[in-house]
Parts: structure tokens; C-alpha cells; sequence
């Protein structure tokens, strides 16, 4: 895959544009970011920008490398607080394996980075973090995380075109965690999931949700279970009717969902490829000015393309709009979008700590062909959702517990 990536990319790099200011490129060791006692360098975040730009990865951005360097020194530190460490062999093994994908030697990988600028411990750093990180959460989860065969049946039944659907009766509770209330809204979310019955979590939902729900007590309509976020749809398998998910950790809020029924259909699982959005960042966070503000916008458009109006002369940041797999998708703008139809909008989210409220718009779905799977790799995808849930959260609460400041 890379290989057809890099001949390209590596005959043009040095045309790739400048990712920092002059008077940045002055001093490539000045501070960028801390993370705890940990600094996050200028030239980290150049080398970033460059490494993912010959990856062609999508992102490949200033913002984005700076993202990801915090949430790799928080990864770090709680790899270190664990003990772990890679023996050599571990670390041989993954580096060749990354080259591995462009087709070209450990050696051959380097060499190709090294012309287009990009030093090796910038490769190294990313890749062992990653693969790290990953012993970690199956240190600490995998013994959590059984799948059935129960659930492997119900799996394989959303498969193919010619599978029963499973549509199920969901109800919602996603409360608001700022930083200062992070800890109270944690302790209400462990009450909230003690629920025994409908009607003692649509109270709930009725009093702390932030979701245009909550006047209906978290009750959402029937929906297909291929609707739901990649990551949540094993959480809803694994429940009974009337039992409520562990709290779930998402930028700035936590939610929790009630299954209340479970049908299968004789209509086709619908499948995507690819989920498109946009996210348009309107300041004052969840202000009754700013929802005021929302709610007259989401009267003036119709379509995504209405957003680049609303959006003009402001700084790009403002508005992101985005082409991703379902399991790409962050997981709170993934539950989100799973409500809504092209054209439709949801204000229940936040972000910059609750200082930016997020108008989110379903632009429209891409379908993919049903494949047939075997009975392991469902399985497999199944144990991996659920790891990935349990290391986004992991990943939260990091955030959550550090001091993080941006120069």
C-alpha cells in the first residue's frame, strides 16, 4: 500500500510546503505543548506533519500531529507507570513489519524517510508507541473482554445481503463532563448504570441528559443495530432488555445507553463504507446564547455545502468536514451521526473542554457490499471493539487526570 504511496511522495518532498513559521524554524526545541512534565518540541511536530504527509495519511495537519504527540506522551507515561517494556526482539519485529506494508525492508523504509526529510526516531517513536500501547490495553482488558457464541450467532446475522437485521429500542443518557465537573459527573454515571428499570433511567435522562432526548426521557425509536457506532454495537449485543452499558468516557461528557428490546427482521443489514459530516465549532460552548445561536443556524441550512457560508472569513478550524469508515469515527460524533439522516443536525456535543459547542451534520452514507466473514474473524472484530472502547476510555480518563497546556 505504501509502496505506490511513497514513489510519488518521495520524489516530491521537497516540495512538501513548510509546516511552521520562520521564526519557529529558529528554534526547532522550543515548547509546542506539556504534557504533565513532559514537552512536546517544534520539531516533533514538524517531523510529525512530514511522516504522515509521505504516509499520505488523511490529517496530515499541524493540529493534528500536535493531537497526537499529547496523546502519545499520555500513552507513554501509563506504559511506564505499568512496567511494560518491549524486549528487542518485540521491537525488530514491529518496525520490519511497518516497513513490511510498503513493501520494502526496515532499512530500505528508513532510507526513504530520510529523503524525504523525516528522521528515523520520528518512525521508530510512532510505531513503538502504538504497538506499546496495544500490549498495554490487552494487558489490562483482555481478560474482560469474552465474546460468546451467542453473539458471534447474532453478529453473523447482520452479515451478508441475504442476513436478518437486528433493529433494537435504545434510551440515552450523555451528561456534560467539563474538566471542573468531571469527577461528580463520574460518580453520577456509576449511580445512573445501577438502573434496574425504563422508567428510573429515563428519569435520569430527563434530568442530566444534553441530548435533544431528553424531553422523551433518553427514548430513542427502533433503529438498526448497524446504525449504532461500530464500537458500541457488541456493548448493546451483551445486555438485556432493561440493563444499562458501564459509563462510557467521551470528550467532555460520558454517556450511557439502556437496551430496552431486541428484534431480529427479515430486511438486509444495511452496510456503510463511509460516513461524511461536518462539524461546524461555535463558541460559548453549551451557553444558552450559543444554542440560541445553533438553533437559527440549523433553521437557515439544508445541506453541508449551506455550512461554508456561515463559515466564511472565520478561521478554517471552524469547520471540519470529514469522509470516514464507521470505525474511524470518534466515538461520540459516531453516536451522533447514527440518529441522523442527511441533512439532519445534532447540537448534544462539545469540545476545547466545553468552550466550543459542536453543530454536527450528517452529509450523507456510503453503502458497502456485504462480505461473507468466518466465525473467528467475527469474533476478532468483536474482542477488538471492545479493546478499542476500553482504550478510548482509558485514553479519556488520561486527559482528563493531566496538565496539558498549549503555547
Amino acid at each position: 500500500m505504501f509502496k505506490l504511496i511513497l514513489a510519488p511522495l518521495l520524489a516530491a518532498a521537497t516540495l512538501i510546503a513548510p509546516v511552521a513559521s520562520p521564526a519557529a524554524a529558529q528554534n526547532l526545541f522550543a515548547p509546542v505543548a506539556t504534557v504533565d512534565s513532559s514537552v512536546v518540541t517544534e520539531f516533533e511536530v514538524q517531523q510529525r506533519v512530514r511522516f504522515l504527509q509521505v504516509l499520505n495519511a488523511s490529517g496530515a495537519t499541524r493540529e493534528a500531529a500536535i493531537k497526537s504527540l499529547i496523546d502519545e506522551r499520555l500513552r507513554a507515561q501509563a506504559i511506564r507507570d505499568a512496567g511494560l517494556q518491549l524486549g528487542e526482539d518485540s521491537i525488530n519485529t514491529a518496525l520490519e513489519e511497518f516497513a513490511g506494508r510498503a513493501n520494502l525492508s526496515r532499512a530500505e523504509f528508513v532510507k526513504a524517510l530520510g529523503q524525504a526529510g523525516v528522521a528515523e526516531e520520528t518512525y521508530r517513536d510512532f510505531v513503538l508507541n502504538g504497538v506499546a500501547w496495544r500490549d498495554l490495553i490487552r494487558a489490562r482488558y483482555g481478560n474482560r473482554v469474552q465474546v460468546t457464541e451467542a453473539e458471534i450467532d447474532r453478529a453473523l446475522s447482520t452479515q451478508g445481503s441475504g442476513g436478518s437485521n437486528i433493529r433494537v429500542l435504545v434510551s440515552e443518557i450523555i451528561i456534560p463532563a467539563p474538566p471542573p465537573q468531571a469527577e461528580r459527573v463520574a460518580a453520577l454515571a456509576e449511580q445512573i448504570a445501577k438502573s434496574t428499570s425504563v422508567a428510573e433511567f429515563s428519569s435520569y435522562a430527563s434530568r442530566y441528559s444534553a441530548t435533544a432526548t431528553r424531553g422523551a426521557g433518553g427514548r430513542l425509536p427502533w433503529q438498526s443495530l448497524g446504525n449504532l457506532p461500530p464500537s458500541l454495537q457488541p456493548l448493546i449485543l451483551s445486555l438485556a432488555p432493561g440493563e444499562v452499558t458501564q459509563p462510557l468516557n467521551i470528550p467532555n461528557a460520558v454517556a450511557l445507553f439502556q437496551l430496552r428490546d431486541i428484534e431480529e427482521t427479515g430486511v438486509p443489514q444495511k452496510e456503510y463504507a463511509a460516513i461524511e459530516y461536518a462539524a461546524y465549532y461555535m463558541a460559548g460552548g453549551r451557553s444558552d446564547a450559543t444554542l440560541q445561536q445553533a438553533a437559527r443556524l440549523k433553521a437557515q441550512v439544508d445541506v453541508c455545502d449551506d455550512l461554508y457560508a456561515f463559515a466564511k472569513g472565520q478561521p478554517e478550524s471552524v469547520l471540519d468536514r470529514e469522509v470516514r469508515t464507521p470505525a474511524e469515527l470518534p466515538r461520540d460524533f459516531a453516536i451522533e451521526l447514527g440518529k441522523l439522516d442527511p441533512g439532519e443536525v445534532s447540537t448534544a456535543l462539545t469540545r476545547s473542554d466545553g468552550q466550543a459547542l459542536v453543530f454536527l451534520m450528517m452529509c450523507g452514507r456510503t453503502a458497502a457490499q456485504n462480505a461473507e466473514v468466518s466465525r473467528e474473524e467475527v469474533a476478532a472484530s468483536i474482542r477488538q471493539r471492545r479493546l478499542s472502547g476500553f482504550a478510548d476510555s482509558l485514553l479519556a480518563e488520561l486527559h482528563a487526570d493531566a496538565r496539558i497546556s498549549r503555547k
